[in-house]
């Protein structure tokens, strides 16, 4: 390696990503269910409890079974009432939720086909929600992949997480795709294995876990009255997101389901929207 390249190494390493504040707007809500119209209103008000760091200043808009539309006519709802949060179920009008298998058809569109957040909950009939959640949001986690520069997912997980309560920023570091990497890195002579594995383990840790420093210096500028915490570690992310997910009590996940490049969820979100059935899903 040339001084010149040492040089840039140093320089590049030093240049951290600094968490940018800007707490979402929620204004608008659009809860879609299929229940009549007493459960329907029944039902938002657990809702309402649930997001109670939002939800009273918030505008409401429900649509019970009479009122709910076809497949077709779902996305001209959305774009009719310019929500800013859509709320629902898995299994929406569908008996699927007996089965562990999807988060059924409506679910499917609303996540994917419009840019508006879906709150996902566990199905009302289902009995598999945790015994802690739908109470309160006292125990959030943004999770990710990739959290270094993911402002617009922590702005949007803080601005749910009630005063008193923690904050949780995630990034589980995938160990099968860092010892393909190491597995190639092993075939060049040139590039010491040993070394190249201690030094990229401890940069690919370093620049979340600095990340998330400066995302719990800001929040803690701003005067935001709950603990931020980071969990940055390698593993294998579903089964360790679940073991999080189970030790902290989380309330609610917030996760990206978009992808630039494909119709299908992003990454992993679609094993989480599955796997996870006992807890609220923000899918943004």
């Amino acid at each position: 390696m040339t001084k010149i390249d040492q040089f840039e190494s140093v320089f590049r390493s030093a240049d951290k990503m600094v968490f940018q504040r800007q707490p979402p707007a929620w204004r608008k809500g659009l809860l879609v269910c299929d229940l009549d119209e007493d459960a329907a209103k029944t039902y938002l008000e657990r809702v309402k409890g649930f997001l109670a760091v939002i939800a009273a200043d918030m505008q409401w808009r429900v649509v019970a079974a009479s009122g709910l539309p076809t497949i077709d006519g779902l996305l001209d709802l959305v774009a009719a009432e310019e929500p800013d949060l859509i709320v629902s179920y898995r299994n929406l009008n569908s008996e699927a939720w007996r089965w562990p298998y999807s988060l059924g058809e409506h679910l499917d569109l609303l996540t994917q086909a419009t840019a508006v957040p879906v709150l996902v909950l566990p199905h009302p009939a289902a009995e598999r929600a945790a015994a802690h959640s739908l109470e309160n949001t006292d125990a959030v986690m943004a999770v990710s992949g990739h959290l270094t520069g993911d402002d617009q997912l922590v702005n949007v997980a803080a601005s749910l997480t009630q005063a008193g309560g923690k904050l949780w920023l995630t990034h589980v570091e995938d160990d099968a795709e860092f010892r393909h990497l190491l597995e190639v890195i092993a075939r060049i002579p040139a590039i010491d294995t040993e070394v190249a594995e201690e030094e990229i383990a401890e940069q690919l840790l370093k620049e979340p876990a600095d990340y998330a420093a400066s995302c719990r210096e800001v929040l803690a500028a701003a005067g935001e009255a709950y603990e931020v915490h980071e969990l940055i570690t390698r593993g294998h992310r579903l089964r360790d997101y679940l073991a999080l997910v189970e030790e902290h009590e989380i309330d609610l996940l917030v996760l990206h389901t978009k992808d630039e490049d494909q119709l299908a969820m992003h990454g992993l979100a679609y094993p989480i929207a599955v796997e996870f059935r006992h807890v609220p899903l923000l899918l943004i």
